[in-house]
Protein backbone atom coordinates (compact mmCIF):
# COMPACT_ATOMS: atom_id res chain seq x y z
CA UNK A 1 0.00 0.00 0.00
CA UNK A 2 2.83 2.76 0.37
CA UNK A 3 4.59 1.97 -2.27
CA UNK A 4 1.18 2.31 -4.36
CA UNK A 5 0.67 5.57 -2.35
CA UNK A 6 4.70 6.79 -2.98
CA UNK A 7 3.67 5.89 -6.67
CA UNK A 8 0.66 8.02 -6.82
CA UNK A 9 2.49 11.03 -5.08
CA UNK A 10 5.68 10.39 -7.91
CA UNK A 11 3.56 10.35 -10.79
CA UNK A 12 0.93 13.71 -9.57
CA UNK A 13 4.37 15.36 -9.34
CA UNK A 14 5.43 14.46 -12.84
CA UNK A 15 1.99 15.36 -14.53
CA UNK A 16 1.58 19.24 -12.45
CA UNK A 17 5.14 20.09 -12.54
CA UNK A 18 7.82 18.39 -14.29
CA UNK A 19 6.35 18.36 -18.07
CA UNK A 20 7.74 22.00 -20.63
CA UNK A 21 7.75 24.64 -18.94
CA UNK A 22 7.92 28.55 -19.63
CA UNK A 23 6.58 30.46 -22.63
CA UNK A 24 6.56 28.20 -25.94
CA UNK A 25 9.00 29.80 -28.54
CA UNK A 26 9.04 28.60 -32.47
CA UNK A 27 11.46 28.29 -35.01
CA UNK A 28 12.08 31.53 -37.46
CA UNK A 29 14.24 31.27 -40.72
CA UNK A 30 14.76 33.52 -43.31
CA UNK A 31 17.04 35.24 -46.01
CA UNK A 32 18.59 38.59 -44.91
CA UNK A 33 20.09 40.88 -47.84
CA UNK A 34 21.16 44.23 -48.80
CA UNK A 35 21.40 46.37 -51.77
CA UNK A 36 19.96 43.25 -53.22
CA UNK A 37 22.83 41.18 -52.04
CA UNK A 38 23.33 38.42 -49.44
CA UNK A 39 24.65 39.74 -46.33
CA UNK A 40 27.38 37.81 -45.37
CA UNK A 41 27.76 37.65 -41.77
CA UNK A 42 25.63 39.13 -39.22
CA UNK A 43 22.65 38.73 -36.59
CA UNK A 44 18.86 38.49 -36.25
CA UNK A 45 17.11 39.46 -33.21
CA UNK A 46 13.06 39.02 -32.67
CA UNK A 47 12.68 41.05 -29.50
CA UNK A 48 8.73 41.18 -28.23
CA UNK A 49 7.49 44.31 -29.37
CA UNK A 50 5.92 45.32 -25.26
CA UNK A 51 3.94 48.40 -26.23
CA UNK A 52 2.21 46.47 -28.83
CA UNK A 53 1.25 43.54 -26.77
CA UNK A 54 4.35 41.26 -27.04
CA UNK A 55 5.70 39.22 -24.35
CA UNK A 56 8.11 36.46 -24.19
CA UNK A 57 11.66 35.80 -24.46
CA UNK A 58 13.71 37.18 -27.14
CA UNK A 59 15.30 34.61 -30.02
CA UNK A 60 18.20 35.53 -32.31
CA UNK A 61 19.79 33.65 -34.61
CA UNK A 62 22.94 33.99 -37.01
CA UNK A 63 23.08 35.40 -40.51
CA UNK A 64 25.71 33.12 -42.59
CA UNK A 65 25.44 33.55 -46.12
CA UNK A 66 22.22 35.04 -46.11
CA UNK A 67 20.39 33.11 -44.11
CA UNK A 68 19.18 32.54 -40.54
CA UNK A 69 17.72 30.03 -38.55
CA UNK A 70 17.07 30.12 -35.13
CA UNK A 71 17.69 26.29 -34.82
CA UNK A 72 20.94 26.21 -35.75
CA UNK A 73 24.49 27.39 -34.23
CA UNK A 74 23.71 29.01 -31.29
CA UNK A 75 20.45 30.65 -31.79
CA UNK A 76 17.38 30.37 -30.13
CA UNK A 77 13.00 30.70 -31.34
CA UNK A 78 10.95 33.43 -30.21
CA UNK A 79 7.21 33.61 -29.38
CA UNK A 80 4.29 34.60 -31.35
CA UNK A 81 3.30 38.15 -31.75
CA UNK A 82 4.42 41.59 -32.32
CA UNK A 83 7.92 41.90 -32.39
CA UNK A 84 10.70 44.38 -33.33
CA UNK A 85 12.90 42.39 -35.50
CA UNK A 86 16.99 43.96 -35.34
CA UNK A 87 19.36 42.72 -37.78
CA UNK A 88 22.96 44.28 -37.87
CA UNK A 89 25.35 42.92 -41.14
CA UNK A 90 28.91 42.86 -41.90
CA UNK A 91 31.62 41.78 -44.71
CA UNK A 92 33.27 38.73 -44.45
CA UNK A 93 36.88 40.56 -45.00
CA UNK A 94 39.29 41.81 -42.58
CA UNK A 95 37.35 40.08 -39.48
CA UNK A 96 38.25 41.64 -36.12
CA UNK A 97 39.76 38.90 -34.21
CA UNK A 98 37.48 39.41 -30.88
CA UNK A 99 34.24 39.68 -32.66
CA UNK A 100 34.42 37.87 -35.61
CA UNK A 101 32.82 40.10 -38.26
CA UNK A 102 34.09 42.27 -40.80
CA UNK A 103 33.60 45.86 -40.87
CA UNK A 104 29.41 46.97 -41.10
CA UNK A 105 27.44 46.93 -44.09
CA UNK A 106 24.85 48.90 -42.37
CA UNK A 107 23.86 50.94 -39.40
CA UNK A 108 21.39 47.85 -37.14
CA UNK A 109 18.29 48.10 -39.32
CA UNK A 110 15.18 47.36 -37.47
CA UNK A 111 10.90 46.66 -38.17
CA UNK A 112 8.60 45.49 -36.63
CA UNK A 113 6.60 42.31 -37.48
CA UNK A 114 3.73 40.43 -36.15
CA UNK A 115 4.67 36.42 -36.02
CA UNK A 116 2.88 33.51 -35.82
CA UNK A 117 2.22 30.96 -33.62
CA UNK A 118 4.20 28.45 -35.60
CA UNK A 119 7.52 27.96 -37.30
CA UNK A 120 7.84 30.35 -39.84
CA UNK A 121 9.85 31.77 -42.38
CA UNK A 122 10.65 35.92 -42.63
CA UNK A 123 12.82 37.62 -45.57
CA UNK A 124 14.19 40.72 -45.06
CA UNK A 125 15.57 43.23 -47.57
CA UNK A 126 17.49 46.02 -45.48
CA UNK A 127 17.26 49.29 -47.58
CA UNK A 128 20.00 51.28 -48.85
CA UNK A 129 19.40 54.22 -46.41
CA UNK A 130 20.35 51.83 -43.67
CA UNK A 131 23.73 52.37 -44.74
CA UNK A 132 23.88 56.51 -44.29
CA UNK A 133 23.64 55.38 -40.42
CA UNK A 134 27.31 54.67 -40.68
CA UNK A 135 30.39 56.66 -40.09
CA UNK A 136 32.34 57.78 -43.16
CA UNK A 137 35.99 56.32 -43.39
CA UNK A 138 38.23 58.80 -42.42
CA UNK A 139 41.47 59.77 -44.61
CA UNK A 140 44.84 57.81 -43.66
CA UNK A 141 46.86 60.12 -41.50
CA UNK A 142 50.40 61.74 -42.91
CA UNK A 143 53.07 60.17 -40.77
CA UNK A 144 54.57 63.37 -39.03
Amino acid sequence: MRNALLTAAAVSLFLSGCGPSGPVVYKRSGTVTFNGKAVPMGKIYFEPDVPAGGSGPSGFADIVNGKYDTNHGEGKGGPAGPMIVRVTGHTDENKDAISGFGPPLFAEYQMKADLPAKASELDLDVPASAAKGLPKKSPPLDPP
